[in-house]
């Protein structure tokens, strides 16, 4: 098979611009189209895309998820991004660059409950998914041909059609030999794409794009590869390896592989998440550590119910600010025991803020933790005494808000913290 139809799902040896059997110009075509097996699946702007579906009225219009006017985009449709709206960017450049825009609240427990029904739909196919998020996943579906009776390819081609007749979503999937470019591929032919790069033409479609796209490779790396002169994949293909070695370590020997398309990691589903966050924007700009800590308590309590819900423990506390001018600072800690609990979190958090609350002012806060370990692991700890006791009466607390709401029990810095919040 090297050729296959996303509607009728024909499949064929011969590709050509339509569909021999029902004419539709969606055929995908590739010459290793029956041998790969590694995918990369990401919902088409899911936010966004689940609030236009509930609200068909929205459908030609541009949608962006997120804050208020202080607030952030969290994601937004095709139609805003053609405008120059971008995730991650400040709600007041958003609405200058896309003035008529339609602004929507996240609502991350529907998105939550669409990302499950998503899933399970990829979980009867093969038990290889490593999800990355709500919205995207890695799976192998090496083997599964008998089971489906189907090679990885038209299997992927049938999962993307059922997801939007079922829940009237879209997908976009990434076929390859490896991880890496399956993710690149996922992103070639958005929304409702399905792409594949296969091995022998990886190092060929690779060389002429800019370095910034190998994992791993933010905006100091990118600096660092253009002055020794690699500005392009190619460029980086055609080092030394020793060289990339000598001068960037472990990190040089990675970027040697991927720059002529060689990934060997395996799709893990049990590759633990790499972290658990929550922040939060100011309704006005914030200086004074007390108002800060009043910010920052909330969020501790949702950090640690969220540990404790998936059963986990960070070895690592992050705090995150942003200024007024949208730099963002981070700090970070290694603690002697792994946490799950709103007072270890809400006590390094708090050292950790002491350090910047230095009169700059501030527009918002986040806590995290990283690292994780399972629950089990951490309590086991020898000099876990205090957190376990901290644990227990958090579990209590725990108890009480499932039984009689979330309001029931709070503290008297968290009611007053939420006060300040009530216009948010």
């Amino acid at each position: 098979m090297k050729a296959l139809c996303r509607d009728c799902f024909w499949t064929g040896e011969d590709a050509a611009r339509r569909c021999p059997a029902c004419g539709s110009p969606r055929v995908l075509a590739h010459d290793e189209l029956s041998g790969l097996a590694i995918a990369h699946m990401d919902c088409d702007a899911f936010y966004a895309t689940v609030e236009k579906r509930d609200r068909p009225e929205l459908r030609d219009r541009p949608v962006i998820v997120g804050g208020g006017k202080r607030g952030v985009v969290t994601t937004c449709c095709y139609i805003a991004r053609i405008s120059g709206v971008r995730s991650a960017m400040p709600m007041f450049k958003a609405l200058k660059a896309c003035p008529e825009a339609v602004v929507i609240k996240p609502d991350f427990a529907k998105y939550k409950f669409e990302s499950q029904r998503i899933f399970g739909m990829v979980g009867e196919l093969t038990p290889l998914v490593q999800t990355l998020s709500l919205d995207e996943a890695w799976l192998d579906l090496s083997g599964t041909e008998r089971l489906h009776g189907a090679p990885p390819a038209l299997t992927l081609a049938r999962l993307q059609a059922r997801i939007e007749a079922e829940t009237g979503l879209t997908v976009s999937i990434g076929l390859a030999p490896n991880k890496f470019l399956a993710k690149i591929a996922s992103d070639l032919d958005k929304p409702r794409g399905f792409s594949v790069i296969g091995g022998a033409e990886a190092r060929a479609f690779l060389a002429p794009r800019p370095v910034g796209l190998l994992p791993g490779v933010g905006p100091a790396m990118v600096a660092s590869l253009e002055k020794a002169g690699y500005r392009t994949i190619g460029q980086l293909a055609l080092a030394n390896v020793k060289d990339l070695a000598e001068r960037w370590g472990a990190h040089g020997l990675r970027l040697a592989d991927l720059a002529h398309g060689r990934d060997s990691r395996a799709v893990n589903p049990n590759e633990g998440r790499k972290g658990i966050s929550a922040e939060t924007t100011f309704n006005n700009d914030l200086a004074a550590l007390s108002d800060l800590e009043d910010m920052l308590a909330p969020l501790c309590e949702k950090v640690a119910r969220q540990a404790r819900r998936a059963g986990v423990a960070g070895r690592v506390v992050t705090l995150k600010l942003r200024t007024t001018d949208f730099r963002i600072v981070t700090r970070r800690r290694t603690i002697p025991v792994a946490t799950q609990t709103a007072k270890t979190l809400f006590a390094v958090g708090r050292e950790l803020l002491a350090r910047e609350a230095d009169g700059r002012f501030w527009r918002l806060i986040g806590i995290g933790i990283a690292d994780l370990v399972e629950a089990e692991v951490a309590t086991a700890d020898f000099f876990a005494g205090d957190e376990r006791r901290a644990l227990a009466g958090e579990k209590t607390l725990d108890a009480i808000r499932a039984r009689f709401g979330p309001t029931a029990v709070t503290s008297g810095r968290i009611l007053k913290a939420t006060a300040a919040r009530k216009d948010d």
